[in-house]
């Protein structure tokens, strides 16, 4: 009997949660076949989303082989999917040479995620969107702190040393956190004051994340001041040119770099593909992320729609909401396999918020629940940050 065949579009964090989900419930075997897992994927390793901010930073490699991962007997094609043929069950790629090729699945798992939303090319700077940004970033400040060392000029010497952060989700905040640290350690081995080294986090928005409670709010607005990060509220940026930042209230930085942290949309390669989207680019899935009008296809993760059907809530773009999607996979794809009913879809943070950012070493911790409100700050919540990225990789 022939086996069946799993593919996995993605090998972000949606895609390894389900992975791993499907062959541990189904124990490589569903009715008395076995099943071949592939993993489709146009990287050569697993890119660690999460630590984007780090590499601007300090050199620390965010993109993992896949034979260093924990998960074990799947095969592995690097190539960028071009279409999907439901009917045929097949779908075309593009692989690493550029030859075109096919390969034909039984299970077909669509997780190719998000990318980070670009600014406009005549609004300069860099955007943090893969490690190669990450790295540009960090060589362009460290150049910046060594011309400053030498600059006789104040004004010239603060302007080489103050960076801008645009858009002040958790990744602008760990980004600015992150930098602000190293910039003021980087710039007392110069021999430059630190305290001259200034970073610039910028809110379009009255206040930082709307989402939490006024408690952790505080606590984060506080952690982010002692890190050297300034936050700008109610300040859009509009564009940086010629070593300025220009903001929507008419003000201007004077800044020698700026770094766009503009937030994710659904990876546009799924426009290609022959899948039901919506208007935004999302996949159409139902309560148990089965592609609409497509067979033995399903859809998790940040290229989704997925909404809750007990409220109506749609979910957020959240390494946490892919990690129980892909869970949850696992489960359904088994029970449709055996022609059970299938668990739906509910969002395990319905009656919870929580959020962990890093801010260097240290980090804060926030948890809404059942009338609990509670905050931590320090070297734990840190820890607890940097457990939660090793796990949702899959490290060894």
């Amino acid at each position: 009997m022939n086996d069946l065949t799993c593919v996995i579009i993605g090998g972000g964090y949606a895609g390894l949660q389900a992975l791993k989900a499907i062959k541990e419930k189904s124990r490589g075997i569903a009715n008395g076949r076995r099943i071949r897992f592939v993993l489709i994927d146009k990287q050569p390793g697993h890119l660690r989303k999460l630590r984007m901010f780090r590499p601007t930073a300090v050199e620390e490699e965010i993109m993992i082989p896949w034979n260093r991962l924990a998960l074990k007997d799947f095969e592995f094609v690097q190539g960028e999917v071009a279409s999907v043929d439901s009917g045929e069950q097949r779908l075309r790629y593009t692989d690493v040479q550029g030859n075109d090729a096919r390969i034909r699945y039984d299970l077909l798992v669509v997780a190719v995620g998000s990318i980070v939303r670009r600014p406009d090319p005549d609004q300069g700077g860099i955007a943090l969107t893969d490690p190669q940004a990450a790295a540009g970033i960090r060589e362009h400040w460290r150049a910046n702190l060594r011309k400053a060392a030498d600059e006789t000029n104040p004004e010239e010497r603060k302007r080489l040393m103050t960076i801008a952060v645009a858009g002040a989700g958790i990744s602008g905040i760990e980004t600015s956190a992150e930098l602000a640290l190293a910039m003021r350690k980087e710039a007392t081995v110069l021999g430059l004051n630190p305290s001259d080294a200034s970073v610039y986090l910028l809110n379009a928005q009255e206040r930082l994340l709307p989402e939490v409670s006024e408690k952790f709010r505080r606590k984060l607005d506080q952690q982010l001041i002692e890190c050297g990060v300034t936050v700008l509220h109610n300040c859009k940026a509009l564009r940086e040119e010629s070593g300025a930042m220009m903001l929507s209230n008419g003000d201007c930085l004077a800044v020698s770099l700026c770094i766009w942290t503009l937030g994710l949309i659904p990876n546009p390669d799924l426009r290609g593909m022959g899948l039901p989207l919506t208007p935004d680019g999302k996949v159409l899935v139902d309560e148990c992320y089965r592609v609409q009008g497509m067979s033995n296809v399903y859809s998790i993760g940040d290229c989704t729609r997925i909404v809750d059907p007990r409220d109506g809530r749609a979910t957020q773009m959240t390494c946490f909401e892919a990690g129980e999607q892909g869970v949850r996979l696992g489960k359904i794809v088994m029970a449709d396999l055996e022609g059970i009913p299938a668990p739906s879809h509910h969002s395990a943070k319905s009656n919870m918020d929580a959020f962990t950012i890093a801010l260097g070493q240290k980090g804060v911790f926030w948890i809404r629940t059942w009338g609990l409100d509670m905050v931590m700050s320090g070297k734990i919540p840190g820890r607890i940050k940097k457990l939660v990225e090793d796990t949702a990789s899959m490290l060894r």
